[in-house]
């Protein structure tokens, strides 16, 4: 999977925030705020293919968390960002 097209972070007061770019987002209304770990991630993958697994490996490369806590972050992330329409 891949973050679409057309949504990239801006950081507004300290806060990292998904604004949608485009005319096929144009019925973006949801405000996406991402923590440091989601905003880590995202930064990351933006324009490659990811998967939970690959996330983890990530996750785990920048913070001491272990090996299963780490894939279920990263599924969790995943399953938010979907449900945001934020991935294709």
């Amino acid at each position: 999977m891949k973050i679409k097209p057309g949504f990239e972070i801006v950081t507004i007061c300290g806060l990292d925030i998904v604004v949608a770019h485009g005319r096929q987002n144009m019925d973006f209304s949801r405000i996406i705020n991402l923590n440091e770990s989601a905003s880590y991630l995202w930064k990351k993958v933006i324009g490659s293919d990811f998967d939970a697994a690959r996330l983890a490996e990530l996750l785990q490369e920048e913070y001491e968390v272990d090996a299963e806590t780490a894939l279920k972050d990263s599924e969790k992330v995943i399953a938010d960002w979907s449900g945001a329409g934020l991935l294709e």
